[in-house]
């Protein structure tokens, strides 16, 4: 099996959260809600892993600051 870890579309996390697309932007902009990741030049997903880490707990989940 496979460990790959996929990146879903916003449709896609639209229908797993069921937020609405400025809530989800609002969130990312307060930390609250997992960032995008760039895919192409005009394209853009989320780590799977991410997102399901927030469903499993949205009120305690806080975007994972980059090690300096």
């Amino acid at each position: 099996m496979s460990n790959t870890e996929r990146i879903i579309r916003l449709k896609t996390v639209l229908d797993r959260t069921g937020l609405s697309r400025s809530t989800i932007y609002r969130k990312i902009a307060e930390g609250t809600f997992p960032s995008q990741v760039k895919i192409s030049i005009h394209g853009a997903g989320w780590h799977e892993s991410a997102v399901n880490r927030w469903i499993a707990d949205p009120a305690h989940y806080r975007e994972e600051e980059p090690a300096e």
